[in-house]
Protein backbone atom coordinates (compact mmCIF):
# COMPACT_ATOMS: atom_id res chain seq x y z
CA UNK A 1 0.00 0.00 0.00
CA UNK A 2 2.70 2.45 0.99
CA UNK A 3 4.71 1.54 -2.12
CA UNK A 4 1.72 2.18 -4.38
CA UNK A 5 1.02 5.55 -2.74
CA UNK A 6 4.64 6.54 -3.10
CA UNK A 7 4.70 5.57 -6.76
CA UNK A 8 1.46 7.45 -7.45
CA UNK A 9 2.94 10.52 -5.82
CA UNK A 10 6.05 10.24 -7.98
CA UNK A 11 4.05 9.88 -11.18
CA UNK A 12 1.71 12.75 -10.36
CA UNK A 13 4.71 14.86 -9.44
CA UNK A 14 6.35 14.20 -12.80
CA UNK A 15 3.10 14.76 -14.66
CA UNK A 16 2.26 18.12 -13.07
CA UNK A 17 5.82 19.35 -13.54
CA UNK A 18 5.68 18.25 -17.21
CA UNK A 19 8.75 16.05 -16.77
CA UNK A 20 6.92 12.75 -17.27
CA UNK A 21 8.07 10.43 -20.07
CA UNK A 22 5.86 8.24 -22.28
CA UNK A 23 6.42 5.11 -20.20
CA UNK A 24 5.44 6.92 -17.01
CA UNK A 25 2.38 8.40 -18.74
CA UNK A 26 1.22 4.91 -19.59
CA UNK A 27 1.80 3.76 -16.01
CA UNK A 28 -0.08 6.75 -14.60
CA UNK A 29 -2.91 6.12 -17.04
CA UNK A 30 -3.22 2.56 -15.73
CA UNK A 31 -3.55 3.84 -12.16
CA UNK A 32 -6.10 6.51 -13.04
CA UNK A 33 -8.25 4.29 -15.23
CA UNK A 34 -8.53 1.64 -12.53
CA UNK A 35 -11.27 2.47 -9.98
CA UNK A 36 -9.47 0.34 -7.40
CA UNK A 37 -6.94 3.14 -6.90
CA UNK A 38 -9.40 6.05 -6.67
CA UNK A 39 -9.62 5.76 -2.90
CA UNK A 40 -5.84 5.72 -2.59
CA UNK A 41 -5.55 8.81 -4.76
CA UNK A 42 -8.12 10.60 -2.59
CA UNK A 43 -6.21 9.55 0.53
CA UNK A 44 -3.00 10.82 -1.01
CA UNK A 45 -4.61 14.19 -1.69
CA UNK A 46 -6.05 14.42 1.82
CA UNK A 47 -2.91 13.29 3.64
CA UNK A 48 -0.59 15.54 1.65
CA UNK A 49 -2.86 18.49 2.16
CA UNK A 50 -3.06 17.92 5.89
CA UNK A 51 0.73 17.67 6.13
CA UNK A 52 1.24 20.87 4.14
CA UNK A 53 -1.52 22.85 5.85
CA UNK A 54 -1.11 21.89 9.50
CA UNK A 55 -4.46 20.33 10.28
CA UNK A 56 -6.71 22.15 7.82
CA UNK A 57 -9.17 19.77 6.23
CA UNK A 58 -9.63 19.63 2.47
CA UNK A 59 -13.38 19.55 1.90
CA UNK A 60 -14.91 16.62 0.03
CA UNK A 61 -16.01 18.91 -2.81
CA UNK A 62 -12.45 20.18 -3.26
CA UNK A 63 -11.12 16.61 -3.26
CA UNK A 64 -13.56 15.83 -6.04
CA UNK A 65 -12.51 18.90 -8.02
CA UNK A 66 -8.89 17.82 -7.79
CA UNK A 67 -9.75 14.31 -8.89
CA UNK A 68 -11.78 15.66 -11.80
CA UNK A 69 -8.83 17.77 -12.84
CA UNK A 70 -6.42 14.84 -12.75
CA UNK A 71 -8.74 12.46 -14.58
CA UNK A 72 -9.66 15.09 -17.17
CA UNK A 73 -5.97 15.82 -17.74
CA UNK A 74 -5.27 12.13 -18.20
CA UNK A 75 -8.04 11.81 -20.79
CA UNK A 76 -6.65 14.80 -22.62
CA UNK A 77 -3.18 13.23 -22.82
CA UNK A 78 -4.22 9.75 -23.86
CA UNK A 79 -7.44 10.24 -25.82
CA UNK A 80 -6.92 13.79 -27.09
CA UNK A 81 -10.15 14.87 -25.40
CA UNK A 82 -10.27 18.57 -24.65
CA UNK A 83 -10.63 18.90 -20.91
CA UNK A 84 -13.20 21.13 -19.27
CA UNK A 85 -11.41 23.93 -17.49
CA UNK A 86 -11.93 23.82 -13.76
CA UNK A 87 -11.33 26.48 -11.15
CA UNK A 88 -7.75 27.57 -12.00
CA UNK A 89 -6.70 27.64 -8.37
CA UNK A 90 -7.35 23.93 -8.15
CA UNK A 91 -4.64 23.43 -10.75
CA UNK A 92 -2.23 25.26 -8.47
CA UNK A 93 -3.58 23.32 -5.52
CA UNK A 94 -3.12 20.03 -7.30
CA UNK A 95 0.48 20.87 -8.03
CA UNK A 96 1.00 21.37 -4.31
CA UNK A 97 -0.99 18.81 -2.38
CA UNK A 98 0.03 16.05 -4.75
CA UNK A 99 3.67 16.99 -5.07
CA UNK A 100 5.53 16.74 -1.80
CA UNK A 101 8.42 19.16 -1.44
CA UNK A 102 7.73 21.10 -4.63
CA UNK A 103 5.52 23.96 -3.52
CA UNK A 104 3.25 25.38 -0.87
CA UNK A 105 -0.50 25.85 -0.61
CA UNK A 106 -2.35 28.13 1.75
CA UNK A 107 -6.00 27.15 1.60
CA UNK A 108 -8.47 29.91 2.49
CA UNK A 109 -11.16 27.90 4.22
CA UNK A 110 -14.16 29.39 5.98
CA UNK A 111 -12.53 28.77 9.32
CA UNK A 112 -9.85 31.35 10.07
CA UNK A 113 -6.47 30.07 11.18
CA UNK A 114 -4.55 31.98 13.80
CA UNK A 115 -1.32 33.33 12.34
CA UNK A 116 1.49 32.33 14.64
CA UNK A 117 4.64 34.42 14.85
CA UNK A 118 7.37 32.53 13.01
CA UNK A 119 10.29 34.94 13.12
CA UNK A 120 11.60 37.29 15.78
CA UNK A 121 11.45 40.03 13.17
CA UNK A 122 8.43 40.36 10.96
CA UNK A 123 7.08 42.67 8.26
CA UNK A 124 3.48 43.74 7.80
CA UNK A 125 1.87 43.32 4.38
CA UNK A 126 1.45 46.20 1.96
CA UNK A 127 -1.63 48.39 2.03
CA UNK A 128 -3.79 50.70 -0.05
CA UNK A 129 -1.97 53.96 -0.66
CA UNK A 130 -0.43 56.16 -3.34
CA UNK A 131 0.85 59.64 -4.11
CA UNK A 132 -1.09 61.83 -6.53
CA UNK A 133 1.02 64.51 -8.21
CA UNK A 134 -1.05 67.24 -9.83
CA UNK A 135 -0.05 69.27 -12.88
CA UNK A 136 1.08 72.18 -10.69
CA UNK A 137 3.46 69.92 -8.77
CA UNK A 138 1.27 69.58 -5.68
CA UNK A 139 1.59 66.13 -4.09
CA UNK A 140 -1.28 64.49 -2.24
CA UNK A 141 -0.69 61.44 -0.05
CA UNK A 142 -3.84 59.42 -0.63
CA UNK A 143 -3.58 57.49 2.63
CA UNK A 144 -3.58 60.76 4.58
CA UNK A 145 -6.24 62.59 2.55
CA UNK A 146 -9.76 62.80 3.93
CA UNK A 147 -12.59 61.00 2.19
CA UNK A 148 -14.36 63.26 -0.31
CA UNK A 149 -13.11 65.99 -2.64
CA UNK A 150 -9.30 66.31 -2.64
CA UNK A 151 -8.63 68.54 -5.68
CA UNK A 152 -10.13 70.21 -8.76
CA UNK A 153 -8.58 71.06 -12.12
CA UNK A 154 -9.51 71.39 -15.81
CA UNK A 155 -13.22 71.12 -15.00
CA UNK A 156 -12.57 67.84 -13.18
CA UNK A 157 -13.34 67.01 -9.55
CA UNK A 158 -10.95 64.55 -7.92
CA UNK A 159 -12.25 62.66 -4.91
CA UNK A 160 -11.31 59.79 -2.63
CA UNK A 161 -13.73 57.06 -1.55
CA UNK A 162 -13.80 55.42 1.86
CA UNK A 163 -11.82 52.43 0.56
CA UNK A 164 -9.11 54.68 -0.90
CA UNK A 165 -10.15 54.64 -4.56
CA UNK A 166 -9.49 57.85 -6.51
CA UNK A 167 -12.27 59.07 -8.80
CA UNK A 168 -12.15 61.72 -11.52
CA UNK A 169 -15.50 63.29 -12.43
CA UNK A 170 -16.40 66.01 -14.91
CA UNK A 171 -17.71 68.92 -12.85
CA UNK A 172 -17.82 71.82 -15.31
CA UNK A 173 -16.56 73.24 -18.58
CA UNK A 174 -13.05 72.19 -19.53
CA UNK A 175 -10.47 74.95 -19.10
CA UNK A 176 -8.84 74.12 -22.41
CA UNK A 177 -5.48 73.50 -20.75
CA UNK A 178 -4.06 70.01 -21.12
CA UNK A 179 -2.85 69.04 -17.66
CA UNK A 180 -1.26 65.75 -16.61
CA UNK A 181 -1.48 64.00 -13.28
CA UNK A 182 0.73 61.17 -12.04
CA UNK A 183 -0.46 58.52 -9.63
CA UNK A 184 2.36 56.49 -8.12
CA UNK A 185 2.74 53.74 -5.56
CA UNK A 186 5.85 52.91 -3.57
CA UNK A 187 6.90 49.38 -2.66
CA UNK A 188 4.29 48.15 -0.20
CA UNK A 189 1.41 50.16 -1.70
CA UNK A 190 -1.37 49.54 -4.20
CA UNK A 191 -4.25 51.70 -5.40
CA UNK A 192 -6.97 52.09 -8.01
CA UNK A 193 -8.28 55.09 -9.91
CA UNK A 194 -11.36 55.76 -12.02
CA UNK A 195 -10.40 58.09 -14.86
CA UNK A 196 -12.73 60.83 -16.21
CA UNK A 197 -13.85 58.56 -19.08
CA UNK A 198 -14.99 55.92 -16.59
CA UNK A 199 -12.06 53.56 -17.15
CA UNK A 200 -10.79 51.80 -14.03
CA UNK A 201 -7.08 51.20 -13.39
CA UNK A 202 -5.52 49.14 -10.59
CA UNK A 203 -1.88 49.91 -9.80
CA UNK A 204 0.37 47.32 -8.17
CA UNK A 205 3.27 48.16 -5.85
CA UNK A 206 6.17 50.28 -7.17
CA UNK A 207 4.18 51.50 -10.18
CA UNK A 208 3.09 54.79 -11.70
CA UNK A 209 0.46 56.02 -14.14
CA UNK A 210 0.65 59.37 -15.95
CA UNK A 211 -2.58 60.55 -17.57
CA UNK A 212 -4.46 63.72 -18.64
CA UNK A 213 -6.71 65.17 -15.96
CA UNK A 214 -9.33 65.38 -18.71
CA UNK A 215 -9.71 63.54 -22.02
CA UNK A 216 -11.95 66.27 -23.45
CA UNK A 217 -10.90 67.53 -26.91
CA UNK A 218 -8.35 64.70 -27.26
CA UNK A 219 -8.49 62.33 -30.23
CA UNK A 220 -7.04 59.51 -28.17
CA UNK A 221 -6.94 58.65 -24.48
CA UNK A 222 -3.25 58.09 -23.86
CA UNK A 223 -1.64 57.15 -20.54
CA UNK A 224 1.88 56.10 -19.55
CA UNK A 225 2.57 53.15 -17.27
CA UNK A 226 5.62 51.92 -15.42
CA UNK A 227 5.40 48.88 -13.16
CA UNK A 228 2.19 46.86 -13.24
CA UNK A 229 -1.39 47.88 -13.92
CA UNK A 230 -4.71 46.20 -14.58
CA UNK A 231 -7.07 48.08 -16.89
CA UNK A 232 -10.84 47.98 -17.39
CA UNK A 233 -11.39 50.40 -20.27
CA UNK A 234 -14.67 52.13 -21.11
CA UNK A 235 -15.63 51.63 -24.74
CA UNK A 236 -15.29 54.63 -27.03
CA UNK A 237 -14.57 53.69 -30.65
CA UNK A 238 -13.99 57.32 -31.61
CA UNK A 239 -11.30 57.75 -28.96
CA UNK A 240 -8.98 54.73 -28.66
CA UNK A 241 -7.30 54.18 -25.31
CA UNK A 242 -3.51 53.82 -25.53
CA UNK A 243 -1.19 52.55 -22.80
CA UNK A 244 2.44 53.46 -23.35
CA UNK A 245 5.27 51.68 -21.55
CA UNK A 246 9.02 52.07 -21.98
CA UNK A 247 9.16 49.66 -24.93
CA UNK A 248 5.68 49.29 -26.41
CA UNK A 249 2.25 50.85 -26.95
CA UNK A 250 -1.08 49.09 -26.45
CA UNK A 251 -4.11 50.35 -28.38
CA UNK A 252 -7.52 49.60 -26.90
CA UNK A 253 -11.14 50.24 -27.83
CA UNK A 254 -12.74 48.70 -24.73
CA UNK A 255 -11.41 45.75 -22.85
CA UNK A 256 -9.76 44.27 -19.73
CA UNK A 257 -6.04 43.54 -19.65
CA UNK A 258 -2.97 43.49 -17.43
CA UNK A 259 0.46 44.96 -18.14
CA UNK A 260 3.59 44.00 -16.20
CA UNK A 261 6.36 46.41 -17.20
CA UNK A 262 8.70 46.62 -14.22
CA UNK A 263 12.17 47.90 -15.00
CA UNK A 264 13.77 45.10 -12.95
CA UNK A 265 12.01 42.33 -14.88
CA UNK A 266 13.68 40.82 -17.97
CA UNK A 267 10.45 40.93 -20.02
CA UNK A 268 7.24 42.96 -20.38
CA UNK A 269 4.08 40.87 -20.15
CA UNK A 270 0.74 42.03 -21.55
CA UNK A 271 -2.22 39.75 -20.83
CA UNK A 272 -5.71 40.10 -22.31
CA UNK A 273 -8.80 39.01 -20.38
CA UNK A 274 -11.59 40.46 -22.52
CA UNK A 275 -11.90 42.30 -25.83
CA UNK A 276 -9.02 42.96 -28.19
CA UNK A 277 -5.83 44.99 -28.04
CA UNK A 278 -3.13 45.88 -30.52
CA UNK A 279 0.52 45.96 -29.44
CA UNK A 280 3.14 48.04 -31.23
CA UNK A 281 6.86 47.89 -30.42
CA UNK A 282 7.87 50.07 -33.35
CA UNK A 283 9.22 47.09 -35.26
CA UNK A 284 6.38 44.61 -34.65
CA UNK A 285 2.59 44.76 -34.32
CA UNK A 286 0.43 42.04 -32.82
CA UNK A 287 -3.27 41.71 -31.95
CA UNK A 288 -4.12 39.76 -28.80
CA UNK A 289 -7.19 37.62 -28.25
CA UNK A 290 -8.69 36.84 -24.79
CA UNK A 291 -6.53 34.55 -22.63
CA UNK A 292 -3.42 35.38 -24.62
CA UNK A 293 -0.23 36.92 -23.26
CA UNK A 294 2.39 38.83 -25.23
CA UNK A 295 5.92 38.59 -23.87
CA UNK A 296 8.30 41.32 -25.04
CA UNK A 297 11.93 40.31 -24.84
CA UNK A 298 14.77 41.97 -26.77
CA UNK A 299 12.20 44.02 -28.73
CA UNK A 300 10.49 40.85 -29.97
CA UNK A 301 6.90 39.87 -29.10
CA UNK A 302 5.94 36.24 -28.52
CA UNK A 303 2.32 35.20 -27.94
CA UNK A 304 1.06 32.31 -25.80
CA UNK A 305 -2.15 31.20 -24.11
CA UNK A 306 -2.31 31.57 -20.32
CA UNK A 307 -4.59 31.11 -17.32
CA UNK A 308 -5.42 34.72 -16.55
CA UNK A 309 -6.34 34.23 -12.88
CA UNK A 310 -2.69 33.91 -11.95
CA UNK A 311 -1.85 37.13 -13.80
CA UNK A 312 -4.43 39.31 -12.04
CA UNK A 313 -4.36 37.66 -8.60
CA UNK A 314 -2.47 40.66 -7.21
CA UNK A 315 -5.44 43.02 -7.68
CA UNK A 316 -7.53 40.62 -5.57
CA UNK A 317 -4.92 40.76 -2.79
CA UNK A 318 -3.54 37.31 -3.52
CA UNK A 319 -0.32 35.68 -4.61
CA UNK A 320 -0.92 32.90 -7.13
CA UNK A 321 2.34 31.28 -8.17
CA UNK A 322 2.35 28.65 -10.87
CA UNK A 323 4.48 29.39 -13.90
CA UNK A 324 7.14 31.74 -12.52
CA UNK A 325 10.48 30.75 -11.08
CA UNK A 326 11.50 31.27 -7.48
CA UNK A 327 13.41 34.53 -7.91
CA UNK A 328 10.64 36.09 -9.99
CA UNK A 329 8.24 35.31 -7.15
CA UNK A 330 10.68 36.77 -4.65
CA UNK A 331 10.68 40.06 -6.58
CA UNK A 332 6.89 40.15 -6.29
CA UNK A 333 7.17 39.58 -2.55
CA UNK A 334 9.89 42.25 -2.20
CA UNK A 335 7.69 44.88 -3.87
CA UNK A 336 4.63 44.10 -1.76
CA UNK A 337 6.42 43.91 1.60
CA UNK A 338 8.94 46.66 0.73
CA UNK A 339 11.93 44.54 1.66
CA UNK A 340 15.36 43.94 0.16
CA UNK A 341 16.14 40.36 -0.84
CA UNK A 342 19.73 39.28 -0.19
CA UNK A 343 20.82 35.93 -1.62
CA UNK A 344 23.50 34.05 0.27
CA UNK A 345 26.17 32.13 -1.68
CA UNK A 346 24.32 28.83 -1.30
CA UNK A 347 20.85 30.26 -2.11
CA UNK A 348 18.91 28.33 -4.76
CA UNK A 349 19.38 29.92 -8.14
CA UNK A 350 16.14 28.83 -9.70
CA UNK A 351 13.34 26.35 -9.07
CA UNK A 352 9.61 26.28 -9.69
CA UNK A 353 7.39 27.26 -6.79
CA UNK A 354 3.63 26.89 -6.91
CA UNK A 355 0.65 27.74 -4.76
CA UNK A 356 -1.59 30.58 -3.70
CA UNK A 357 -2.02 32.59 -0.53
CA UNK A 358 -3.35 35.89 0.70
CA UNK A 359 -1.31 39.08 0.39
CA UNK A 360 -2.85 40.24 3.68
CA UNK A 361 -0.62 37.91 5.72
CA UNK A 362 2.56 39.07 7.41
CA UNK A 363 5.78 38.28 5.59
CA UNK A 364 6.71 35.53 8.04
CA UNK A 365 3.61 33.53 7.11
CA UNK A 366 4.60 33.63 3.44
CA UNK A 367 8.18 32.60 4.11
CA UNK A 368 7.23 29.80 6.48
CA UNK A 369 5.09 28.18 3.81
CA UNK A 370 7.85 28.53 1.23
CA UNK A 371 10.27 26.86 3.60
CA UNK A 372 8.05 23.76 3.57
CA UNK A 373 9.62 22.94 0.20
CA UNK A 374 12.87 22.13 2.05
CA UNK A 375 14.69 23.94 -0.75
CA UNK A 376 15.09 27.35 0.83
CA UNK A 377 15.55 29.06 4.20
CA UNK A 378 14.86 32.68 5.18
CA UNK A 379 16.02 35.09 7.84
CA UNK A 380 14.39 38.49 8.39
CA UNK A 381 16.55 41.33 9.68
CA UNK A 382 14.73 44.66 9.67
CA UNK A 383 13.67 45.30 6.09
CA UNK A 384 16.09 42.74 4.67
CA UNK A 385 15.38 39.10 3.90
CA UNK A 386 18.35 36.75 3.69
CA UNK A 387 17.86 33.69 1.49
CA UNK A 388 19.89 30.52 1.87
CA UNK A 389 19.64 26.84 1.02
Amino acid sequence: MEKINHRLQQLLNSYLLESINETEKSELSDYLSNPIYEGQIKDLISDSFANQSEGLELEETKQQELLQYIYAHDQNVNNKIVKKKLWPRMVAAASIVLVAGVGFYFYKSNSQVEQQPVYVNDVNPGKNGATLTLANGQKILISEANTGNIASQSGIKISKTADGQIIYEISGANSGTLEYNTLSTTRGEQTKVRLPDGSLVFLNAASSLKYPASFASLKERKVELSGEGYFEISKDKAHPFIVKTAKQEIEVLGTQFNVNAYADEPVIKTTLLEGSIKLNTGSQKEILKPNEQAILRDNRLNIKEVETEEIVAWKNNEFLFRDDDFRTNMRKIARWYNVEIIYEVDAPDNFKLGGFLSRTKNLSAILKLMEKTDKVHFKISGKKVYVSK
